[in-house]
């Protein structure tokens, strides 16, 4: 049997772009993406802190050190810019694979950018 399980998250990443005018996804500094090991077309949930909005999208890869979370199409109307994030990506595994299983986290300042 296998459980849908944290794998990751980016913590409070402040929204520097809403695109209507797109297919959809959010696009995230490639950055972000290796320190927390989210790949690109992979499968997120957005949870807006400022509005308490979830839904999914799936990742485009942004500009390295460009500090852009976009989220585009449809999903721009859930968000303002400036809102505070928190994207999370989760992965199916087996019990003795969850059980020893560590996610990574990544906690950008209010730039976007990596603190350590």
């Amino acid at each position: 049997m296998f459980i849908h399980v944290f794998k990751s998250k980016i913590h409070r990443a402040t929204v520097t772009e809403a695109n209507l005018n797109y297919v959809g996804s959010i696009t995230i500094d490639a950055n972000l993406l290796d320190a927390s090991g989210i790949l690109p077309n992979e499968k997120v949930q957005i949870v807006n802190v400022n509005n308490g909005e979830r839904f999914e999208t799936y990742v485009i890869e942004g500009e390295r050190g460009s500090g852009q979370i976009c989220l585009n199409g449809p999903a721009a109307r859930r968000v303002a810019v400036g809102d505070k994030v928190i994207i999370i990506a989760y992965a199916l595994m087996d019990n003795d694979e969850a059980k020893a299983h560590q996610p990574k986290m990544v906690f950008p300042d209010d730039s976007n950018q990596l603190t350590h």
